[in-house]
């Protein structure tokens, strides 16, 4: 019998970023992230997100590599009106929303340092 992982519902995702103070505010500004703890020594936070736990972990270092990698993203019930509140904010989104009809309404936007993320509108009816 092969043992599986017991998993507990959490997930961390860490980012790279170059300034810790300003990443940290950034999400908490735009994504809504409270700051849980932060380890100025090792250039570490953990900040909890909207969704029920998951967290952001913050890395802070003095080149960010913002290629590749996963893509967190985040899903919203409207995401005409949460795109136009980032926008008000600055933040840049990558070409127009994208729809799968019946499916999906994708929206991909940069943190402050190009880390990538996708906003999500799920239009599949239950």
């Amino acid at each position: 019998m092969i043992r599986k992982a017991e998993f507990d519902g959490g997930l961390t995702c860490s980012l790279p970023c170059s300034e810790l103070s300003a990443s940290i505010h950034w999400y908490e500004s735009v994504l809504g992230c409270k700051l849980l703890f932060r380890l100025d020594d090792m250039g570490w936070c953990e900040l909890s997100t909207p969704v029920s736990k998951v967290t952001l972990g913050l890395s802070q270092v003095e080149q960010p590599e913002v290629r590749g990698g996963t893509t967190p993203t985040w899903g919203v019930n409207d995401i005409g009106s949460a795109r136009d509140a980032m926008e008000a904010q600055g933040v840049p989104f990558d070409g127009e929303t994208i729809t799968i009809p019946e499916t999906v309404r994708l929206a991909t936007f940069f943190d402050l340092d190009g880390n990538k993320h996708m906003l999500y509108q799920d239009l599949v009816e239950n």
